[in-house]
């Protein structure tokens, strides 16, 4: 491909990342609770909620610009207890819109007092978040297209000096990122030196033999291609030169970012005062080689500075932070005043309520970025906030508890389901397991026993109900090759007795 191909493909590839967006038309509210539906067992209320607001994101982008601007995203507040999906629910809906989402716990700017670890890093991590999906995004959409590229590059580790004819003709030299072995940029040069010093020396004899030794190379240089497109050379090991970038950390971090930032770049700047940046030698894998080939073409193709337009902007309109624990910062009424816990609701307020966050791909305005918190207020209540940031999550929606029903339902019905997962896992050791409805009836009604009498956990209570029941199994499966093993209530029973008739549970769940 020349460089016109490769540039005209790069373009498409920021015109398909700009236009992500247009892909979010077709979700309807509707279809996103369908779509939650795969993964998510109940809490309608709550898909309801998050499904209208991240329609309203897609209608807001169609309106003009003077009445855009004035239209906020629906901040959500979702109150309940721990394992019954509020994480889950964000985290799918961020995936299925491909939207940037951050996950943070509201708990840990509390670490060294209200000071302790600076907020704006949220907007920093999820700006960072956002610009490695459009990139992503792009390498993808530019895959293919530097095949071709990659299969030269490899064709010229493996048989230096094969490709000196290509390179006299075009004038130009290896790659210089990646390089060849020493000895390959020897014999080119040694070659093209001798055609400058003495081009007249040679025989016809000399010629013929040259000639004949050249169309040796291509014919074995065509070989060689053709086993790698057949993948015969996959565990061959190569020796690549990989030279590090040399780019001075931006000021900016260092002015605008957090003690973390500050500590990045001092870092980076020590190393290559050190000469950390230097080209060193690499052995590797014909596999691990077109990877690593593969990513250097492409980060080559792509300009970082459209990537971090793009992931602003994807960032500012598009973004999802998930503040998980915010029930943890509440201070409850009759407490009397804690410094530390208001002092992060109040820092994370104008961070809610909109304002400029310095970042190393640039400055982000977080008026528009959807925030989600959740908590399980068992301690203190939505209203042991400051008012301030109360009246910033405008949505709120209280998730159910999960019962008997709803854990037979996750044990079944989700694409992923605990039953498949451990079906998979023992099918590797060959051995099959089959689970009969009235053992995950018996299963369900245990979990929610326990939930009940011990600590409600919600749906991680299966976990470990479910590796109780397979401890055994699983520690003994390659003696079990091959057979069949039938999960059924008496199964259930035998290997969880001891916890349905003891009253201490906590002694065996956790």
């Amino acid at each position: 491909m020349d460089n016109t191909n490769s540039s005209q493909t790069a373009k498409d590839a920021v015109v398909t990342a700009k236009n992500k967006k247009i892909q979010l038309e077709e979700l309807t509210p509707k279809e996103i609770v369908k779509q939650l539906d795969t993964y998510i067992i109940g809490q309608e209320k709550a898909k309801k909620k998050v499904a209208i607001a991240l329609r309203n994101r897609t209608r807001r982008q169609k309106l003009p610009e003077d009445i855009r601007e004035e239209i906020a995203p629906k901040n959500i507040m979702m109150i309940g207890p721990t394992g019954v999906g509020k994480t889950e629910i964000a985290r799918r809906l961020a995936k299925l819109c491909g939207a940037p989402f951050l996950k943070v716990e509201a708990t840990k700017y509390t670490e060294v007092g209200y000071v302790g670890r600076d907020v704006e890093s949220m907007i920093r991590d999820l700006m960072a978040v956002s610009f490695n999906l459009v990139k992503d995004e792009m390498h993808d959409q530019l895959r293919d297209s530097v095949k071709d590229k990659v299969t030269e590059d490899l064709l010229d580790l493996l048989l230096p000096g094969s490709n000196a004819k290509k390179n006299k003709k075009e004038g130009t030299l290896p790659l210089t990122i990646f390089g060849t072995p020493a000895n390959q940029t020897h014999e080119k040069n040694t070659d093209v030196n001798e055609n400058k010093i003495a081009p007249n020396n040679r025989t016809e004899e000399d010629g013929s033999a040259t000639g004949s030794e050249e169309q040796q190379k291509l014919s074995t240089r065509d070989k060689f291609a053709q086993m790698l497109k057949d993948g015969k050379l996959e565990d061959r090991e190569v020796e690549i030169v990989v030279s590090k970038s040399n780019r001075i950390p931006s000021m900016e971090i260092i002015a605008g970012g957090s003690m973390e930032d500050m500590e990045s770049a001092m870092q980076n700047i020590t190393s290559m005062i050190n000469g950390g940046n230097k080209s060193k030698k690499k052995t590797v894998t014909i596999a691990e080689a077109r990877t690593i080939l593969t990513e250097e073409h492409l980060d080559r193709m792509i300009d970082p500075d459209k990537v971090s337009d793009i992931a602003k902007e994807r960032a500012e309109q598009m973004g999802i932070i998930f503040i998980d624990e915010i029930d943890k910062i509440a201070v409850a009424s009759g407490n009397g005043s804690d410094v530390s816990r208001e002092g992060v609701q109040r820092d994370i307020l104008p961070i809610v309520e909109g304002s400029q966050v310095n970042t190393k791909y640039g400055v982000v305005d977080t008026t528009h970025i959807l925030f989600i918190a959740a908590g399980a207020f068992n301690m203190s209540k939505p209203s042991d906030l400051v008012p301030e940031l109360q009246g910033r999550f405008p949505l709120r929606v209280e998730l159910d508890s999960l019962n008997a029903d709803d854990f037979k339902r996750i044990l079944t019905e989700p694409k992923n389901s605990l039953t498949r997962q451990y079906e998979a896992l023992l099918s590797t050791e060959g051995v099959t397991i089959n689970f009969n409805p009235d053992a995950i009836v018996s299963l369900s009604k245990l979990a929610a026993d326990v939930n009940q009498s011990v600590e409600n956990i919600g749906a991680r209570r299966l976990h470990t109900v479910m590796e109780t029941l397979l401890e055994d199994l699983s520690f003994d499966a390659d003696e079990h090759k091959g057979e069949t093993i039938e999960i059924t209530p008496e199964y259930v029973n035998e290997r969880l007795k001891d916890i349905s008739l003891n009253q201490d549970l906590s002694k065996y769940i956790l």
